[in-house]
């Protein structure tokens, strides 16, 4: 087997995204097989647009009844994402799931264990993992470059979006059809890499506000205070209504500090341990002496196409992913433990109570304002993704 016969359930921004890349040759080892939507629009627009070997069906599970692909790229709505990977994986097929793995974590562990007894491939769409810079951070860290992690900061308020953007759809934006805001839609690629680089915190105190920049029932603006295990902290602001936004991500150790910003990593070398400075150090002031170092990267960012290369080369030669689909689980729990200290009012304890999380984000379900009905819009995403 040469190519990987793929199919794409949800031809949305992302889909759409997506297949354009298989079609244009951009993962030579994928071949666009079938694709679904429920929309008559998209349907119309796939029948336009697309070779007439790919097959169009009306529903995920009609293509995956078809038996037409090998492997199915899930780019619908969140709740969808378990549900129709873990059908998928019934009928052993290969799955790359969009962002985020789900809406919660227990439904994701479901996922997961599902995935766990079927075998098949499994992968997580974090693009953000084949950043060169992002990749560098995390291998500085992991070779202790770093030292131990003493704080974490990351302000990520470059989401920016208009109301018509959350008017595009019915499911947009409300707590039964996408089951959040900007920590579900926009922020899990900065939460799984801020859990790939530094970890999972111990505690959580987390601030949403819903609709405060739009006419929305979600959260559009949140800060979050995080703990980590060995006593260190982080703070975690993202928002949807900055404009111009803002994109630092520091990690501050014991040999010294790592800025991402404006595309650049810059490493603030300490020349001496932090920690044997201050026990040893006769001087009441005296500041470690450190040097300024702009980190050479790779320069290599494939993003979704990267994302797709690798699944298609595990599928075929069992190679390495870029992101294992049993690893969306810990941004989700990052999510939505920031979401449920919000709601509590309350400082939250890692792992989270799942049951009480489900209870929480059901009442808000229930309440749920119902859109008018009406054909999506499909923005040209291109330039959206935050950091190339």
């Amino acid at each position: 087997m040469n190519k990987v016969k793929i199919g794409i359930i949800g031809i949305g921004n992302m889909g759409t995204t997506h297949a354009k890349n298989i079609l244009e040759g951009k993962v030579p080892a994928l071949e666009l097989a079938a694709v679904a939507d429920r929309q008559k629009s998209r349907q119309t627009w796939c029948r336009e647009h697309m070779p007439s070997s790919v097959q169009i069906f009306e529903e995920g599970s009609q293509l995956l009844e078809s038996g037409c692909c090998e492997a199915v790229l899930i780019a619908v709505p969140h709740y969808q994402h378990p549900s129709l990977a873990m059908e998928a994986f019934e009928k052993g097929i290969h799955v790359l799931c969009e962002k985020p793995a789900g809406v919660y974590t227990k439904q994701v562990r479901e996922m997961n264990e599902a995935a766990d007894r079927s075998q098949v491939v499994f992968a997580m769409m974090f693009n953000q993992r084949t950043n060169c810079i992002y990749r560098k951070m995390h291998e500085m860290v992991e070779n202790g470059e770093l030292g131990v992690i003493r704080r974490v900061n990351w302000i990520i308020t470059d989401w920016y979006r208009t109301q018509s953007y959350y008017d595009s759809g019915s499911w947009r934006a409300t707590w039964e059809g996408e089951g959040g805001g900007v920590l579900l839609n926009q922020c899990p690629h900065n939460l799984d890499l801020i859990q790939w680089i530094c970890g999972m915190p111990a505690k959580v105190r987390g601030f949403c506000r819903e609709g405060l920049w739009h006419d929305i029932e979600v959260e559009d603006d949140v800060t979050a205070y995080l703990e980590y295990p060995n006593g260190a902290t982080g703070v975690f602001i993202t928002s949807t209504g900055d404009a111009p936004g803002t994109n630092r991500f520091e990690i501050t150790g014991e040999l010294g500090k790592l800025v991402c910003e404006d595309e650049k990593l810059t490493f603030y070398k300490l020349k001496e341990n932090l920690s044997q400075h201050c026990a040893f150090c006769k001087g009441g002031f005296d500041k470690p002496e450190w040097e300024v170092v702009e980190v050479p990267v790779d320069g290599q960012n494939e993003q979704h196409v990267g994302v797709m290369k690798a699944f298609a080369d595990a599928v075929l030669h069992g190679t390495a992913l870029v992101a294992d689909g049993r690893e969306g689980i810990r941004g989700l729990e990052l999510s939505n433990a920031i979401h449920l200290s919000s709601w509590l009012g309350e400082t939250v304890e890692l792992p989270i109570d799942e049951e009480l999380f489900l209870e929480e984000l059901n009442k808000r379900r229930g309440n749920s304002r119902t859109k008018t009905e009406a054909e999506s819009v499909v923005f040209d995403t291109e330039n959206s993704y935050g950091s190339k």
